[in-house]
């Protein structure tokens, strides 16, 4: 990335690459892939009128839940914002299931109760549609793993650079340094709190190596679109997680290339600025690495691309055709009197 200076965090590209090798990078591209599908379709599907409510795409971000869970597995604790389709995905959501909670549909991810905003697996504690509201979960995930003496995991927290002003979030990377908690907070810094830009609303430039000494935690920056940069930075982080059991403060740079929600034109940003932000497009960025090793042509990248396409196109057919909930249903799963 060039517009955003960091010192990110330094490696080896050959000894990452050789790490990944060939199969486990095109299964990245394939997974980042799915998800940049995923949410144009979906996004369509919300202009038809076929999804109501929330909707909040994560075009453009890719490389950063795709690296996390690379690295780390899905069985670790997972939570995040309201932009939650991609981990979801990745966390073994089928399109189908998500497509069809999207649409609001009985065989949805959370039987069409949760829609966009709220997408669950045994391993995802959801998606939280209020701004930070996902932290203290995460820290308490993070808790329930010390708690029981289990060595090899931890809780993984993805928020937005506007969590950062909330008093929740001081909290509990508070609360996780004085206990010792095995988290890793991921802010995933897209420059842009809603339309508020992340310098008039936050007083230090590097969200995590600034803040982070402050609560006597490790702070690490990563190149948010690149998928190398984030595979590397994750690997490290999550393995000194696993021996320390503190807390880790991971800032990963990148960009939105849509509006905070589909509601939001984003006129705050130019259509120049976006142009020149979208050259480092992590699934071109990963492309470029593919092709430069001979792992892959461009006629292969578009048929891979034809075929994900596809695949989500049959999940919004699938979930067109699906039920509505039953009315008679709603209170099931409700424990509040």
């Amino acid at each position: 990335m060039k517009k955003y200076q960091r010192n990110y965090f330094s490696f080896d590209q050959e000894d990452v690459l050789k790490k990944i090798g060939k199969e486990g990078l095109l299964q990245a591209l394939r997974k980042m892939l799915l998800i940049r599908n995923f949410e144009i379709r979906a996004e369509a599907s919300y202009l038809q009128g076929k999804i109501g409510g929330f909707f909040h795409s994560y075009v453009g971000q890719e490389a950063i839940q795709t690296a996390a869970v690379d690295v780390m597995g899905q069985e670790q604790w997972w939570v995040t914002s309201y932009r939650c389709h991609a981990l979801a995905l990745l966390l073994g959501v089928t399109p189908e299931s998500a497509m069809a909670e999207l649409f609001g549909r009985e065989t949805g991810n959370a039987k069409g109760r949760g829609g966009s905003m709220h997408l669950y697996t045994d391993r995802l504690l959801g998606g939280f549609g209020i701004v930070t509201g996902q932290v203290p979960a995460a820290t308490g995930a993070a808790f329930s793993i010390k708690y029981q003496g289990i060595k090899d995991q931890v809780a993984v927290c993805f928020l937005g650079d506007g969590a950062l002003a909330q008093g929740a979030f001081h909290e509990s990377l508070n609360i996780a340094s004085l206990w010792d908690l095995p988290i890793i907070y991921v802010i995933e810094n897209n420059q842009w709190g809603m339309g508020t830009a992340v310098s008039r609303a936050v007083a230090v430039n590097r969200l995590a190596e600034e803040i982070a000494p402050a609560y006597r935690v490790k702070g690490y920056s990563l190149d948010g679109m690149d998928y190398l940069s984030c595979f590397a930075g994750f690997s490290h982080i999550y393995n000194e997680t696993l021996e320390t059991k503190r807390p880790v403060l991971v800032e990963a740079v990148c960009e939105r290339f849509k509006g905070h929600s589909i509601s939001d034109p984003a006129l705050y940003r130019s259509k120049d600025e976006l142009k020149k932000e979208m050259k480092y497009d992590p699934l071109l960025q990963l492309k470029d690495v593919l092709e430069k090793k001979n792992w892959l042509t461009e006629d292969e990248y578009k048929e891979i691309d034809k075929e994900i396409k596809e695949k989500v196109i049959s999940a919004i057919k699938h979930a067109d055709d699906q039920p509505w909930p039953n009315p008679a249903t709603l209170e099931e799963g409700v424990f509040a009197p």
